[in-house]
């Protein structure tokens, strides 16, 4: 059979458009990163200082499924000058959950509790890439590929009253951050309050995705495993040490691009509830294991790189630990107990049985199906077995309600939806236990209900 002939022309543009969708797919986790950094740089602050929510979060801060039922402190760190100093306090009147990662959002290390310190506090000292030399005494060293890094810091609140609230604010800003060339005096860490600033790190599936992307490469060292995007990106005007200038025809292939990677992380999205987490339910952990296992070791397995499941988590989640399981877990529903997709439109409930097997505490939030982002303009976004007047019934389960009307009776127990919009649910389980893992409590489905 002859083949087609092709244009020289023609052949650069599809070349152009394969590429540029699998540009997507591959730099998903470091534009994620950048679009939080650049949220936090259009808000006034710099690297190597603290951003965080003096309440708990709302519509306004649209990351990707942030959890809306505890204090973040979120710094971003850079070692281009440097090693760059992080401060855990002692878990005294307090506690964090949280971890270090570079920017492609591979877990450095825990901190906290379930982290290096166990919860007796630190000094991580943060490394920039090829750093030579000793560790000085009384630092817990964290090397780094990248020089671009942050925190997810997690202050724990006992319930979601104002007090509590208050006081998990306090103990988190006894974080602190600075260069380790000023230890023996460290300045003041700069701690920046974002509560009630729109903080949008919603994935852009257009051009704005590829210079997000243009910013990294200039910006970082090429990994080895990497290496072989460096001429594709070429071909997409992305390349280190030279502007990037795309013109308006490349930009009309970013944008077509980057959708038909929507789509396909999305259909990939949807795979990953197969197998769920307990046989005959719908919830499951949003990650694939070839990317929970890749995560913390930055996939040293020399027979898989789950680009593809690695960009599905990125899509819709910011941040790894290193030991996920030992300070928090997840579980996602995008359906209910019928198979159908959970509708704004509709009443849905979900009864957390008794006896949660966690040591801190369980949510339920609600997100915005297209987006991942908290859904704006509602009351709330979640309830807790912390927040405050939730009701339970007699044997200790918990009915929650979804639906864009109050049930009657059930204020205290209600996640409003928006009618037309498609959401999601994750539940988290912080300190979670063995009866979860070994499924002696199991989590059931969303039900279609009434309203009472």
């Amino acid at each position: 059979m002859r083949s087609r002939q092709f244009s020289a022309d023609e052949l650069l543009q599809r070349a152009r458009y394969r590429r540029a969708v699998e540009a997507v797919i591959w730099g998903m986790p470091v534009v994620n990163f950048d679009l939080m950094l650049q949220a936090f740089l259009k808000a006034g602050g710099l690297p190597n200082q603290v951003p965080f929510w003096s309440h708990l979060l709302d519509g306004q801060n649209q990351t990707l499924t942030p959890n809306p039922d505890t204090i973040y402190f979120n710094p971003f760190f850079d070692t281009k000058d440097g090693p760059v100093v992080v401060e855990i306090p002692a878990a005294e009147g307090g506690s964090i959950t949280g971890s270090i990662d570079d920017c492609w959002q591979n877990a450095l290390e825990d901190v906290g509790l379930a982290g290096a310190d166990k919860g007796a506090g630190g000094k991580y000292l943060i490394l920039p890439p090829g750093h030579v030399g000793t560790t000085p005494d009384g630092y817990i060293a964290v090397p780094s590929d990248t020089f671009q890094s942050y925190a997810i810091l997690r202050s724990n609140v006992k319930s979601g009253s104002e007090a509590d609230v208050a006081q998990a604010v306090a103990y988190g800003k006894r974080i602190r951050v600075y260069p380790l060339a000023q230890a023996a005096r460290p300045p003041e860490t700069r701690h920046l309050d974002m509560a009630g600033v729109l903080y949008d790190s919603t994935i852009p599936y257009d051009r704005d995705f590829f210079r997000s992307l243009a910013r990294i490469v200039e910006k970082e060292p090429w990994l080895t495993r990497d290496k072989a995007m460096i001429d594709p990106l070429r071909t997409l005007g992305i390349c280190k040490g030279e502007p990037f200038d795309p013109g308006r025809a490349l930009e009309e292939t970013f944008d077509a691009a980057a959708q038909e990677a929507h789509a396909y992380l999305d259909m990939r999205y949807e795979a990953v509830f197969d197998p769920p987490f307990a046989p005959g339910t719908r919830w499951a952990l949003p990650a694939v294991p070839e990317v929970v296992e890749g995560m913390p070791n930055f996939f040293a397995s020399t027979e898989a790189y789950p680009i593809d499941g690695r960009a599905v988590s990125y899509s819709l989640a910011y941040f790894s630990a290193k030991h996920l399981g030992e300070g928090q877990y997840y579980l996602m529903a995008i359906r209910d107990a019928a198979g159908d997709a959970l509708d704004g439109s509709e009443t849905y409930r979900l009864r957390v049985p008794a006896n949660a097997p966690v040591t801190l505490y369980w949510s339920a939030t609600v997100y915005d199906r297209e987006t991942h982002a908290l859904i704006r303009n509602v009351a709330r976004a979640s309830r807790a077995s912390t927040s405050p007047g939730i009701v339970a019934e007699p044997d200790g389960s918990v009915d929650l309600w979804f639906s864009p009307h109050v049930p009657a009776g059930k204020e205290a127990n209600w996640i409003p939806t928006v009618p037309g919009r498609g959401f999601e649910v994750l539940f988290r389980l912080y300190g979670p236990k063995k009866p979860f893992f070994e499924k002696q409590w199991v989590l059931p489905d969303l039900v279609k209900d009434q309203l009472p």
